[in-house]
């Protein structure tokens, strides 16, 4: 292939299943070259399977691409010059280019099907990530069957030739055709474009290839909790390619600006959700507040914490300076991802929260929990201000008073108000709530415990 042709790329996906992770990458790294050069990504839909092909399966593919912000520039709903963008859409243009694969004798009739006369002689692979890999296709083979439905390798090369892509770009696990679809470009008389097959995506314990049934396969299972596309789309460059500097997250205009087909590395990659989790708990903590406000509102609502158009019962205000806002700020540093979210944080919106299990039995380690919760809601009660400097100083002179560590007295407050051990920062935690909530939540777990005292 002619390296001064404009580049044009493209991802052909068959709507056979889920959008998964390894097509997700396939069609990231055609998006990102195809970014980095300035040329065309192209999204072509292989449809031809009339048995296994959905709408549902279409529709995760298209809705997978755009959550992930991987627009094309022509294929379906962005049109372009070189439709129909369906597979089976195309058999005219399937049809025409057969009358010339029988014009050369490179094709015949035999059992109903169609058959491709091979050349006997080796194929030349120019592969910009495995080298020159040498096949020789020794057996001719059908490319249109009996019921009159094409072959994958014939429409596959038909439509590279007639949208004229400039680089294919594709799995490991499809080198093996590539022979196939070396003899028929040539036969059409076409120089095959440059190929790059990219490495394998294991799956995370063991050697064999991620399937669609191993666990974190699926792009729409992401969506569902509520991952950062940003996070996913910078954690699937990492499959098989870096930046060559030890940097893992990197704004996707600059991985744009780094990417190119020789940087991407020839050994099998490791899918490790745990590392995806952790990047996507990243992508979380670095949220503009105004960004992590419209996503927490939804997931919230869902979870009946929130009424739609309300913060919480306690106070006004919607915005980045309202209750929800003031929430999310003092969580977001904690926020492991907003899947996590109605547990981290759903104690601010109602006084029915669980409770730690263990937690009574922690905090009862080092004492009578009850003793230092009424001395600190004795002392929320007079003149302390309600700030926390103060509110800071007046549980270190309690502790200093009692013989027992600060600690002793936060944990055993956060479990009252809160139901947990563990969350933001703690005097943080107290002033979004109010000195009013907070004294009402003390009052109703000592007497939910019995603990209160006339």
């Amino acid at each position: 292939m002619n390296a001064k042709l404009p580049v044009r790329v493209r991802f052909a996906p068959s709507p056979t299943g889920f959008f998964h992770i390894g097509g997700a990458r396939t069609a990231l790294f055609n998006w990102l070259y195809a970014r980095h050069c300035g040329g065309k990504f192209i999204l072509r839909i292989e449809d031809t399977d009339r048995q296994r092909d959905t709408e549902e399966a279409l529709r995760s593919l298209i809705d997978g691409m755009r959550w992930l912000g991987l627009e094309w520039d022509e294929g379906p709903g962005a049109g372009g010059p070189h439709g129909p963008y369906f597979q089976s859409e195309r058999g005219e243009i399937y049809r025409e280019y057969v009358g010339q694969l029988r014009d050369t004798g490179r094709a015949y009739d035999r059992d109903g099907a169609v058959w491709f006369r091979v050349s006997g002689q080796p194929a030349l692979i120019r592969d910009r990530i495995r080298g020159d890999v040498r096949r020789l296709e020794e057996k001719d083979f059908v490319i249109v069957r009996s019921d009159g439905s094409p072959v994958f390798h014939l429409v596959n090369v038909i439509d590279d030739i007639a949208m004229d892509i400039s680089h294919v770009i594709r799995g490991e696990d499809h080198l093996s055709n590539s022979s196939k679809h070396v003899e028929l470009f040539q036969a059409f008389g076409r120089e095959p474009p440059t190929f790059a097959h990219i490495p394998l995506i294991l799956k995370t314990v063991g050697s064999g290839k991620m399937s669609k049934r191993d666990s974190g396969a699926s792009i729409e299972d992401y969506r569902r909790r509520h991952y950062i596309p940003a996070a996913v789309r910078n954690y699937l460059c990492l499959l098989g390619w870096s930046p060559k500097d030890d940097r893992e997250i990197l704004p996707i205009e600059e991985i744009i600006r780094l990417f190119d087909i020789d940087g991407i590395n020839g050994n099998n990659a490791r899918f490790d959700e745990k590392k995806l989790a952790f990047m996507d708990g990243e992508y979380v903590r670095a949220l503009p507040p105004e960004e992590l406000l419209v996503r927490a509102r939804p997931i919230l609502q869902s979870a009946g914490l929130l009424s739609a158009g309300e913060s919480s019962p306690q106070s006004e205000g919607d915005g980045c300076d309202g209750y929800l806002g003031a929430v999310l700020r003092i969580c977001q540093e904690k926020l492991r991802g907003l899947e996590d979210l109605p547990g981290f944080c759903g104690y601010f919106f109602s006084r029915d929260f669980p409770r730690d299990p263990k937690g009574l039995e922690k905090i009862s380690k080092t004492g009578d929990p009850a003793a230092r919760i009424r001395e600190f809601l004795e002392a929320i009660r007079g003149d302390c201000p309600f700030e926390e400097k103060s509110l800071e100083g007046m549980v270190r002179r309690l502790a200093d008073k009692s013989g027992l560590k600060t600690g002793d007295y936060i944990h055993a407050v956060r479990h009252a108000v809160s139901g947990q051990m563990v969350g933001p920062g703690f005097y943080g935690l107290l002033m979004v709530l109010g000195r009013e909530e907070v004294q009402a939540r003390l009052e109703n777990f000592l007497h939910t415990q019995g603990l209160l005292q006339d």
